[in-house]
């Protein structure tokens, strides 16, 4: 049977080095590797590149490693709501390379299927286009986008198997499905673990062909989440 499973965060991130470049799921703090992301800031991995829709909040998130000084490049599409972030790219600490979010969600599923590249018309015209090959189709200009190389794709679903199939819950399944096999080694961290045959394969969201190593997370925050109730009468 095959059996991906790993006791814990640290075995599931051995390999990581220095100078690598990961890819994280979610978007906005909305679905994020938490555990994975608390591992890398705790082992100090430094000159990092992050593939990464969002650059999460000062003190959650991918922040973390911003306050640390890591991350060498941020690679993403919305980066508002971080002051560090802004502060190092204004300076010139960090790299930043911003790319339009269809794009960014294509060059990750183009490395999950194999393809090197691919045209779109998006960023045509902009900087988004500088230095990249153009085309036209159909009378419209298309720019081509290589598709992501990565070591690591750290992702985060709702429930998974020993086998690395994975099922997200509600609008977590944003950036996590199409970073599952993106990268050379594919990491999902799961809130629930659970046996082999457990889950019902209609329903399976990711088969455990793109998943490489698995683990039951622990203490997820989950700050976008915020319950409201009605006071009592």
């Amino acid at each position: 049977m095959i059996n991906k499973k790993v006791t814990n965060v640290q075995e599931a991130t051995n390999g990581v080095k220095d100078g690598m470049t990961f890819m994280l799921g979610g978007f906005g703090l909305c679905g994020i590797p938490e555990n994975a992301i608390t591992e890398l800031v705790r082992l100090g991995v430094k000159n990092v590149t992050c593939i990464s829709n969002n650059a999460g909040v000062d003190d959650f998130g991918l922040g973390l490693l911003l306050q640390n000084r890591q991350i060498k490049k941020m690679i993403s599409s919305y980066v508002g709501e971080n002051d560090e972030f802004e502060r190092q790219m204004l300076s010139g600490e960090l790299e930043v390379e911003l790319t339009p979010q269809g794009t960014l969600a294509e060059k990750c599923r183009a490395a999950q299927a194999g393809f090197p590249a691919f045209y779109t018309p998006a960023g045509y015209g902009t900087e988004v286009a500088e230095g990249k090959e153009t085309r036209e189709f159909n009378g419209k200009m298309h720019v081509l986008e290589p598709a992501f190389e990565a070591d690591f794709a750290f992702v985060k679903a709702w429930k998974g198997d020993a086998a690395g199939n994975l099922v997200f819950k509600g609008t977590s399944r944003n950036f996590n499905p199409n970073m599952c096999g993106a990268a050379t080694i594919t990491v999902a961290e799961v809130e629930e673990l659970v046996p082999v045959g457990t889950l019902d394969p209609n329903n399976i969201h990711i088969p455990g062909i793109f998943v490489q190593r698995i683990f039951q997370g622990e203490n997820y925050e989950k700050r976008i989440e915020q319950r409201t109730v009605r006071s009592r009468n």
